[in-house]
């Protein structure tokens, strides 16, 4: 039987609204960093909803602390929640929690279960490489010396750092530019990780699981 806990339920009972919170975030701040000259009424449209998003996952935060009873153990055990909190492009990286309760689990190998592992990682990749993109365009275009000088420069220097290649014909060159940089690095490594990880996981239950069922020699 699964957690019926006050936070387990308040957790189940957020998901969906707090995933189209997520979307409306990214698009209102995609608009905002993309589109030159925006009227000022669309403009602050575009500003309200970034803190209507953002002030739902306090109001989260905030329930969700109240509901562990642990003060403040609960930002350490709950590091990630705490980082989403504060950067809300990031909750993609919930693939990591979802990894972990694969790991924990013991018996025979269940496809559905690193199936989705995989499949969240690869739409945390996407969404996680569009939104960083959107980061370094925004704080580099208009840098001196930039080489980062459009979206599409963007977007290709963030499928190079993801995929931990780095060719270096495009680099960020502002000191906010580059703290991006060593994050979507160390998101791509912990995202190949997560991937390679479950799927070993699961050859390993396979193959644990033949080897138990086959019939004894002799």
């Amino acid at each position: 039987m699964g957690d019926d806990s006050p936070s387990a339920r308040w957790e189940r009972r957020t998901e969906v609204p707090l995933a189209v919170a997520s979307l409306v975030f990214l698009t209102s701040y995609a608009i905002r960093v993309l589109v030159d000259g925006l009227p000022d009424g669309l403009l602050g449209l575009c500003l309200a909803l970034t803190v209507a998003a953002w002030a739902l996952f306090a109001v989260d935060y905030a329930v969700r602390w109240r509901l562990s009873g642990q003060r403040l153990r609960f930002v350490r055990t709950h590091w990630l929640a705490t980082v989403v909190l504060v950067l809300p492009l990031l909750r993609p990286l919930r693939v990591v929690q979802v990894y972990e309760a694969v790991q924990r689990r013991h018996g025979k190998p269940r496809l559905a279960l690193h199936a989705r592992v995989i499949a969240y990682a690869g739409l945390s990749t996407v969404l996680l490489g569009f939104t960083g993109a959107l980061a370094v365009y925004q704080q580099e275009h208009g840098a001196p010396d930039a080489s980062i000088l459009t979206f599409g420069d963007a977007v290709w220097w963030t499928c190079a750092t993801l995929a931990t290649v780095g060719y270096g014909d495009v680099v960020p060159v502002t000191p906010v530019g580059r703290l991006i940089a060593v994050g979507m690095m160390g998101i791509g490594m912990a995202l190949l990780g997560a991937v390679t990880g479950t799927f070993a996981s699961w050859l390993l239950q396979v193959f644990s699981s033949e080897d138990d069922e086959r019939p004894p020699t002799g």
